[in-house]
């Protein structure tokens, strides 16, 4: 259930230099495309629901979920967006070194976020048990399709919620 139609269309503030801090940016780790790329377009197809035109998202690539971090902070310190989203599917792979990815990955996008103040959302996911085979690979297509769709709420929720602070804190 959403709760974004509820929300105001300008809730992703526009700057003063072209329209530059109303973006989101969008970065996506290439492993996995397949699946990952299911959460991207459920994310846009819920950004243009939400009155966000696909023109305002900028959307970026990266190898693996390990450099969505470093991809994010340039980004952020750029003063271009209001927003970024990280999306990557991180599976363990036969070694133990997948949590510890993820656990990287999720917590340096929050320090990005804290450090930046811009607002970083993560649709960095690592499920607890993965195989190639046709039944999973199923299931993770719609899964990603379903957390796309939540971090686009999440992301226009966030920002209309920031907007109301900051207009308090002028006041």
């Amino acid at each position: 259930m959403s709760q974004i139609n509820d929300l105001p269309l300008s809730a992703i503030p526009t700057g003063s230099h072209g329209g530059g801090a109303g973006r989101i940016a969008f970065v996506q780790a290439l492993w996995h495309r397949d699946i990952v790329d299911q959460a991207r377009d459920a994310f846009l197809e819920e950004m243009l629901r939400s009155g966000v035109a696909r023109e305002q998202i900028d959307l970026f690539e990266v190898p693996g979920a390990f450099e969505i971090p470093l991809h994010a902070k340039r980004l952020a310190r750029s003063g271009r967006y209001a927003g970024i989203v990280g999306c990557a599917l991180v599976v363990d792979g036969g070694i133990y070194r997948h949590e510890f990815v993820a656990h990287t990955v999720v917590n340096s996008l929050m320090t990005v976020q804290l450090e930046t103040d811009v607002p970083v959302f993560s649709a960095v996911l690592t499920p607890h048990h993965f195989h190639e085979h046709v039944e999973h690979r199923k299931y993770f297509h719609r899964h990603f399709a379903v957390k796309g769709s939540e971090v686009a709420q999440a992301c226009i929720g966030t920002l209309a919620a920031l907007q109301r602070v900051g207009e308090v804190l002028a006041a």
